[in-house]
């Protein structure tokens, strides 16, 4: 009898979980919680970070980092 497994996207991320996947460094992570940038909560003495919040990151509407646009301010 062959077995099925069905991988789940997580509804959250540890930090180090979220630093492979992201590809963001861990220092800029806690710098976006801290900016209230990236939502986060704590739970058993852990950080996690909810899927949703991590992808809110990569919505193009707003700079989350604080790159400036070379066409602004021309």
């Amino acid at each position: 009898m062959q077995s099925i497994s069905i991988k789940h996207e997580p509804r959250a991320y540890r930090v180090n979980d979220f630093i492979k996947a992201y590809g963001i460094g861990r220092t800029s992570v806690y710098r976006l919680i801290k900016d209230g940038k990236l939502n986060s909560v704590m739970i058993g003495g852990r950080r996690l970070i909810p899927a949703d919040a991590a992808e809110a990151l990569l919505k193009p509407s707003k700079s989350i980092l604080g790159n400036k646009s070379s066409n602004s301010e021309q």
